[in-house]
C-alpha cells in the first residue's frame, strides 16, 4: 500500500500541514524540519500527488522559461541554474526557444499561460507594450529588460561596457567600432548609451545585427574599412564571427584590431586568440529570476547583478 502524507507526518513527528508545506512551499519550512520530512518521505517512498495539489492550491507548480536562442552557449547555464532553483522549490520548468522571433515569443507565452504559474522571459524581443499586455494573463519576471512595474533581473551591461571601453582606451585605442545586436535589444541600448557618454573616443556604430557568429562575419568587412583599431561586440558569438571574418582578410587580432565580446561563453575561452570579454552572471540570474517569480510581494522588484571584464588575448595596444 502506498505511503500517505499522514504516514510521513507520523514518522517524523510533525503535523500533516508541515509535510504539505515542505512540498508546496519548502522555503517556509525550517531547514532541519524540512530535511527530516524529506528523509522520512524518501524512506517511505512517498511522492506528493501534483494533480491533487494543483486542485487544492490553484497552482500548477510549473514555470515557463523562454529564451531568445537556446543554441547560444550563453543560455544553457542560465537554464540549468533556473531549473535547479525551481526543483528545490518543488517546481518544474518548461523551456522554450523563440529563435529570436518576437511572433514566436508571443505565441509561446500565450501557450504557456494556462499551463504555468509564471514565466521567466530571457532577453525578450517583444516590445515592452506587448509584454505588459501579456502580463495581464500570467506573472512575468524579465531577464535583461527593464519594464516599469515588472520584476526584473538585470546584468549590469552598462558597467561591463564602461570597463571594456576603459580597457581599450588604456591600450591607446581612440577609434572604436561598436557592433550592436538585434532591433529593440536592451543590451544594445545599454552599450550604446555608455559609449555615447564616454569622452575622448571616436565611435563608429554598426547595427542592427544578428546576435550570432554569422552576424559578426557579415559586418567584418565594414569594421575593417572604417579605420577602427578596436571593436566592442554585442556578444561573444558576434565577436568570434568578427575574429573569423578579419582573419579571412589577413587582419590580425589583436595585432591590427582588438576585439571584446560580452557573455564569457566557453567557445571564447577555446578560440585562438582567446577572447577578451565581459563576463555576464548567467547562473546567478537564473537562480534570482526563479526566486523573484515565486516570492510573494516581489511585484516590480529589480535586481541588478555585477559584470566583470575578463582580459585575454584578443586585445592589445593600438598599432595604427
Amino acid at each position: 500500500m502506498a505511503a500517505t502524507i499522514k504516514d510521513v507526518a507520523r514518522a517524523c513527528g510533525v503535523h500533516v500541514s508541515t509535510v504539505s508545506r515542505t512540498f508546496s512551499a519548502p522555503h517556509l519550512v525550517n531547514p532541519a524540519t524540512r530535511n527530516r520530512v524529506l528523509a522520512a518521505a524518501d524512506d517511505l517512498g512517498y511522492r506528493p500527488n501534483r494533480a491533487a495539489r494543483a486542485l487544492t492550491t490553484g497552482r500548477t507548480f510549473n514555470l515557463g522559461l523562454i529564451v531568445a536562442d537556446i543554441a547560444n552557449p550563453f543560455f544553457p547555464p542560465l537554464i540549468k541554474a533556473a531549473q535547479a532553483q525551481a526543483r528545490g522549490r518543488d517546481y518544474h520548468v518548461f523551456v522554450a526557444d523563440t529563435d529570436e522571433d518576437p511572433r514566436v515569443e508571443e505565441e509561446l507565452i500565450r501557450t504557456f499561460t494556462k499551463q504555468v504559474d509564471g514565466v521567466l522571459l530571457c532577453s525578450p524581443r517583444l516590445s515592452n507594450k506587448m509584454i505588459e499586455r501579456l502580463a495581464e494573463d500570467v506573472p512575468f519576471v524579465v531577464v535583461n529588460r527593464r519594464i516599469k512595474g515588472m520584476p526584473a533581473v538585470l546584468m549590469n551591461v552598462a558597467q561591463g561596457a564602461r570597463l571594456a571601453l576603459d580597457h581599450l582606451a588604456g591600450l591607446g585605442h581612440r577609434r572604436i567600432a561598436l557592433v550592436s545586436g538585434p532591433i529593440g535589444s536592451w543590451t544594445s541600448n545599454e552599450m550604446q548609451g555608455v559609449a555615447a557618454e564616454t569622452p575622448g573616443l571616436d565611435l563608429v556604430f554598426f547595427g542592427p545585427n544578428q546576435p550570432t557568429e554569422g552576424g559578426g562575419l557579415a559586418v567584418a568587412a565594414d569594421v575593417a574599412a572604417c579605420g577602427a583599431t578596436a571593436v566592442l561586440a554585442y556578444n561573444d558569438l558576434v565577436a568570434l564571427g568578427l575574429v573569423e571574418g578579419l582573419a579571412a582578410m589577413d587582419i590580425g587580432v589583436p595585432d591590427q584590431i582588438s576585439v571584446i565580446g560580452f557573455d564569457d561563453i566557453l567557445p571564447g575561452r577555446l578560440n585562438r586568440p582567446k577572447l577578451t570579454t565581459v563576463a555576464m552572471p548567467a547562473v546567478a540570474a537564473g537562480r534570482m529570476a526563479v526566486d523573484l517569480l515565486l516570492q510573494s510581494g516581489g511585484e516590480g522588484a529589480t535586481v541588478t547583478l555585477d559584470t566583470a571584464l575578463i582580459v585575454r588575448e584578443s586585445t592589445g595596444r593600438a598599432q595604427r
